[in-house]
């Protein structure tokens, strides 16, 4: 008896999908496929950047950007929501068109249904942790909270969640704070 394998995916695989509206990802090998963001996560995403660019205005400590192409190995090739670059790093990992290695920080904002869920929440923060990514958020419009995981070893654990009154903090970004409600407004 023989075991059929699928082959692996590649980021050349990944090169070659068709410009259809679609996001693609790969994630060890395995193809992933999005479509558009709902307004309300353009919505998140929008306040996110604007707070952010805000404190990297009075704190030039690195760069962010959205939908950003991130490249892990040649089989994990993601696009976060948003990605952070310390200023330490930009020249190792961003000097490109994409970004090559693991950003500082990377943040998903969950669209509605389990299989968004899965992805955002158990693939992603574990390859991100593999890959060493420094602090990973979770942002959840619809439970109106924000899970910000750090790394330990290989791995991301949950540091805190936060609700819409609380206080957002990160340990990748010195005396950053936000009430979660600025973020979450739509």
């Amino acid at each position: 008896m023989s075991t059929a394998f699928e082959p692996l995916l590649t980021i050349d695989d990944l090169a070659a999908m068709p410009d259809d509206g679609n996001r693609y990802e790969i994630i060890e090998g395995e193809l992933l496929v999005s479509r558009s963001p709902s307004l309300t996560h353009q919505s998140v995403s929008i306040n996110l950047v604007l707070v952010l660019t805000g404190y990297l205005s009075q704190s030039p400590i690195g760069r962010i950007w959205t939908t950003p192409g991130v490249i892990l190995s040649e089989f994990s090739a993601v696009i976060p929501d948003l990605a952070f670059v310390s200023n330490e790093r930009l020249s190792q990992i961003a000097s490109s068109e994409r970004i090559t290695g693991p950003p500082d920080l990377m943040i998903e904002i969950v669209s509605p249904g389990a299989e968004n869920e899965r992805r955002d929440r158990i693939a992603k923060r574990q390859l991100y942790g593999r890959y060493g990514v420094r602090e990973y958020w979770v942002v959840d419009p619809i439970k109106r909270r924000i899970e910000v995981f750090c790394l330990d070893g290989q791995a991301l654990n949950l540091r805190a969640a936060y609700s819409e009154q609380d206080e957002l903090t990160s340990s990748v970004l010195p005396g950053f704070a936000c009430k979660v409600e600025m973020i979450l407004r739509s």
